[in-house]
């Protein structure tokens, strides 16, 4: 439950749980990690700086599930449509992508693999505090 509480702060702590992965997070349309919601996020990624935009498209406190829609950013570069979907189960985090890529050329997103599970580990580390 906590590792779901702290996904769903992101606003207060990301920046601060992570702060070489995450450069910033930033509302554009409401005040909260509610759905609907659209956020911007700056994050180093592989040693580049990068922007995601992304709207909540669901959040399920029962499953303990948030489902982010990438609408900006440069995800968006390199694929047609990019979804997150985050979720928490006892000591365990899960993240799903789900995207189609704009060539068969574009290579699978294992850098941004590496990138969550990096910051899963920060997110653990401030946990265990």
């Amino acid at each position: 439950m906590a590792r779901h509480l702290i996904l769903k702060k992101l606003k207060s702590k990301s920046v601060t749980i992570s702060p070489s992965k995450i450069l910033s997070f930033e509302f554009h349309e409401g005040e909260d990690i509610k759905v609907g919601s659209v956020v911007s996020w700056k994050y180093n990624d592989d040693g580049k700086d990068k922007i995601a935009k992304k709207m909540i498209e669901a959040i399920d406190p029962e499953t303990k599930t948030i489902t982010w829609k990438v609408i900006g950013g440069d995800l968006l570069e390199s694929y047609d449509s990019f979804t997150i979907i985050t979720s928490c189960d006892h000591q365990w985090t899960t993240w799903t992508f789900l995207y189609e890529k704009k060539t068969e050329e574009i290579p699978e997103p294992l850098v941004l693999l590496d990138f969550v599970l990096d910051l899963t580990k920060d997110i653990e580390g401030h946990l265990l505090k």
